[in-house]
C-alpha cells in the first residue's frame, strides 16, 4: 500500500489542532494557539491559516496526499467524507446554520490544499443530519428538533467499538454517548445516526447544560424579569447542570467533594448519571433494542465513578464499552485515508441533503 500523508486541521475556541498522519499513524501533532481568539471568527482566519502553513512547512510539506479539516455548521449532510468545494466554503463563511469556530476548518483546508494541488475533505461535520422524520417532530408544529451533536467523535468511537466486537459499522446497532461539557447520545443503525438529543436543547443535564427542563416552571423563570435574552442563552449553554448546582463544571472537583462526604454533590452526580442512563435507554428503544453495545466516549468517559453509575443501569441492554477522550484528529485522518485508498468514494457537497 502506498504511503498517504495527510494534513489534519481542527479549529477550536483557543487554537487550532494540527497534525500530520502517515497512513493510520500520527507523525506529529500540535495545538497552535491564536492571539486573536476574542475576534469574530472570520477575522481569525488569516492568523490560523498562516500558522497552519508554518506548521506544515516546519514538519515537511512534501509529499502531501490530502488536507482534511473539521466540518462546521454547513448544509445538512449525510455522514462520511465530503470533498470540499467552493459552495461549502461559502456556506462556512456566511454561517449557513450558525457561527461556529469549526466553520473555519474547510476554509483553511481548501486554501492549503489548493496551494499544494491535492484534494481537501471534511469528515462527519457538525451538520450531519440522518435523523428519521419521526425524530424531528416535537409537540409544537412551529418547531422541529435539530440534528446537532458530535458526529465526528461519535462515529470514530463507534468504529472502535465495531472493531472490538468484530462487526462492521454498516451492519451494527449501537447507542453512543459522547460525554463532554454537553452530552450527545445517539443511536447508530447500520452506521447512520437516526436520532440525537441535541445537548443545547434537551437530554440529560451535563457539566454545563441544563438538559430537558420542565416547561411551565421554565416559562416563569424566563419571564420573571430577572434575565435578558442573552443572559438566558448564557445560562442554558454555559451555566447549567453541574455548574448550576455545584458552581463547578469540573467532574474531578465534584468527585473530590463526594469522597469527602458532600451528600448534595453525590445526589447531583447520581442524578446526572440517572438521566444519562435514561436517555441511553430511550435511544436504544428508538432502534428496537437488541443493541450490539452501548459506547461511552468523551472526556467524562475517563471517570470510573460516573461511568460505573451509568453502566450499572444500562448493562441490561448489552456490553458497555468505554473509549475515553476524543478521537477527532484520528477520525478526520482515517476518513480521508479511506477515500485515498479507494475504500469509499467521497460525497459531493451541494443543494439539499
Amino acid at each position: 500500500m502506498d504511503v498517504k500523508r495527510i494534513f489534519v486541521i481542527n479549529p477550536g475556541s483557543t487554537g487550532t489542532k494540527l497534525a500530520i498522519f502517515k497512513n493510520k499513524e500520527k507523525e506529529v501533532e500540535e495545538l497552535s494557539e491564536v492571539s486573536n481568539k476574542s475576534l469574530p471568527i472570520l477575522e481569525q482566519l488569516p492568523e490560523r491559516t498562516e500558522k497552519a502553513l508554518a506548521f506544515l512547512k516546519k514538519n515537511g510539506d512534501s509529499p502531501l496526499s490530502a488536507v482534511v479539516g473539521r466540518g462546521g455548521l454547513l448544509k445538512p449532510v449525510s455522514s462520511g467524507t465530503i470533498q470540499i468545494n467552493d459552495e461549502m466554503v461559502e456556506d462556512a463563511r456566511i454561517g449557513y446554520q450558525g457561527e461556529h469556530i469549526s466553520n473555519l476548518g474547510c476554509i483553511i483546508a481548501k486554501t492549503i490544499a489548493d496551494i499544494y494541488k491535492v484534494p481537501s475533505y471534511v469528515v462527519d461535520p457538525v451538520s450531519v443530519d440522518e435523523m428519521v422524520e419521526e425524530a424531528k417532530i416535537c409537540g409544537l408544529k412551529e418547531l422541529k428538533r435539530q440534528a446537532l451533536d458530535h458526529p465526528l467523535n461519535t462515529r470514530a468511537a463507534a468504529r472502535k467499538a465495531c472493531e472490538k466486537l468484530g462487526i462492521s459499522l454498516e451492519k451494527s446497532k449501537l447507542v453512543v454517548a459522547h460525554l463532554g461539557g454537553g452530552f450527545s447520545i445517539v443511536p447508530l443503525l447500520n452506521g447512520r445516526i437516526t436520532d440525537v438529543n441535541d445537548s443545547n436543547s434537551g437530554g440529560p443535564f451535563s457539566p454545563t447544560r441544563p438538559g430537558t427542563l420542565p416547561i411551565q416552571p421554565f416559562l416563569n423563570f424566563c419571564f420573571s424579569g430577572k434575565y435578558t435574552f442573552n443572559e438566558l442563552k448564557r445560562i442554558t449553554l454555559k451555566e447549567g447542570g453541574l455548574k448550576s448546582h455545584l458552581q463547578t463544571d469540573d467532574a474531578r472537583e465534584v468527585e473530590r467533594r463526594i469522597k469527602e462526604g458532600d451528600e448534595y454533590a453525590s445526589l447531583i452526580y447520581r442524578a446526572m448519571a440517572y438521566q444519562t442512563a435514561k436517555e441511553i435507554g430511550a435511544m436504544a428503544a428508538s432502534i428496537g433494542g437488541n443493541v450490539n453495545a452501548v459506547v461511552l466516549t468523551g472526556g467524562l468517559a475517563k471517570s470510573d465513578m460516573f461511568t460505573e453509575m451509568v453502566t450499572e443501569k444500562v448493562k441490561f441492554l448489552g456490553p458497555v464499552l468505554r473509549f475515553p477522550g476524543e478521537f477527532e484528529m484520528e477520525g478526520l485522518a482515517l476518513g480521508a485515508l479511506r477515500v485515498l485508498n479507494g475504500e469509499v468514494k467521497p460525497l459531493q457537497y451541494g443543494g439539499k441533503k
